[in-house]
């Protein structure tokens, strides 16, 4: 059972390790309302590390679907502009953001999808600009999870409502690297040196592109941009400071080729894109196109996130992730992308991180695209990766390196 003093533990590891809160900085905190007594062990650390102010935006998940229901296509595509205005200026104060997680899978399932999708689209049309500020790491940002009822009784239906919650709770906590009796800002530190190890070693490889093969089926090629970078663990800002934007994390992941992704894939967890839960999917790519697919559970939503817009069917991510990760150990299927991609390796259909290539995030789209990278509206990770899974690394006399074999680190 998670106690009182595991819950503040976490939030002084998601604020001195996480974000990692500089003296003077403005902190960010976007919430559901329900996990309103957690926010506020969050607030408190973030002053105690010296925040120059702490500014929460709160959620509740309900009220953002009744405002699907009942509002039109039209009133759900106006976005504000104090919104930008409100934004812009937290950048320009060189805010962090902390992301609390904590939202009911599918809650959106039986909302119309067209009118998620306008949103989103206006959304992004309107503050696109100012997504490069956590895309390139210009300012710390951390995503966290904590339990919740109703995401407890979708993950473990067939128990009792409380033992579904602890037992949820014991899961993210454990893969959080936060327990009674143990210092979790030290065991992170442990585990970013272990990540940033596996990626120096991807990088003295210089792979031309990788090779997937499993026992679900996947066959499929993934071509690596030229002077790609592997990042696994955290990540610096351009000041310098080091931070851990997902907590867990298990992935080194890299930039592909954009039409360089040849092949079939079959997924291997569930997706929860917009609010409805694909299943059992499948993709086949023509030169680093999605040209066909199919699912066994809303494949009306895979078709949504694949025409999103034209760089929504090409790829902006690989990911490797040991079978063994402790994501993966535990059983459990989150139906959270957060903690799913950290179970298995994974893709992630639409934008790069900039990071993945060297000088990157001092490129413009135009330079981005012309080194081979994608470049959409959105970004949303699925997972391919399974305990039969072969990963091989071809460098560019064609030696074959093996990277994975049966799931894990070869």
């Amino acid at each position: 059972m998670v106690s009182e003093n595991m819950y503040n533990k976490l939030a002084e590891l998601v604020v001195k390790k996480g974000a990692n809160v500089q003296k003077d900085q403005p902190v960010i905190i976007k919430a559901h309302v329900q996990d309103a007594s957690f926010v506020k062990k969050v607030v408190r650390c973030a002053y105690e590390a010296g925040a120059r102010y702490v500014s929460v935006e709160w959620h509740d998940s309900e009220i953002s679907k009744m405002a699907y229901q009942y509002q039109t296509k039209e009133v759900l595509s106006e976005v504000p502009q104090w919104q930008y205005d409100k934004t812009r200026y937290q950048h320009d104060g060189g805010a962090c953001y902390i992301t609390i997680l904590s939202d009911k899978p599918g809650i959106m399932a039986d909302v119309d999808s067209e009118k998620i999708r306008a949103a989103n689209m206006a959304y992004y049309q309107k503050m696109g600009d100012l997504m490069a500020y956590t895309m390139n790491n210009e300012g710390q940002w951390c995503v966290i999870g904590v339990p919740s009822m109703d995401w407890a009784k979708v993950v473990f239906p067939d128990l009792p409502e409380e033992e579904a919650f602890e037992k949820l709770g014991d899961a993210i906590f454990a893969v959080t690297r936060v327990t009674e009796d143990n210092d979790p800002i030290a065991e992170w530190a442990r585990h970013d040196k272990e990540m940033i190890e596996h990626s120096r070693k991807l990088n003295e490889y210089r792979f031309t592109k990788l090779h997937f093969v499993s026992e679900t089926g996947t066959d499929l090629e993934v071509e690596l941009v030229r002077n790609h970078i592997w990042v696994g663990g955290g990540c610096t800002t351009p000041a310098g400071v080091y931070f851990d934007p997902n907590m867990p994390t298990e992935e080194c992941f890299c930039m592909p080729v954009k039409t360089g992704v040849n092949g079939i894939v079959y997924a291997s967890k569930p997706l929860d894109y917009e609010g409805k839960v694909i299943d059992g999917f499948w993709i086949r790519f023509e030169n680093g196109r999605a040209v066909e697919f199919g699912a066994e559970k809303e494949e009306a939503a895979l078709a949504q996130l694949l025409g999103y817009d034209e760089g929504s069917s090409y790829l902006g991510e690989v990911a490797l992730v040991p079978y063994d990760s402790p994501v993966s150990q535990s059983g459990v299927l989150f139906f959270n992308t957060l903690y799913d991609e950290n179970a298995a390796c994974h893709l992630a259909f639409g934008r790069p991180y900039p990071e993945n290539v060297e000088g990157g995030v001092d490129m413009s789209k135009e330079e981005l695209a012309a080194i081979g990278a994608n470049d959409s509206m959105q970004h949303v990770d699925f997972m391919i990766g399974t305990r039969g899974m072969s990963i091989d690394g071809i460098q560019e006399d064609g030696t074959v390196v093996p990277v994975f074999r049966n799931g894990n680190w070869a």
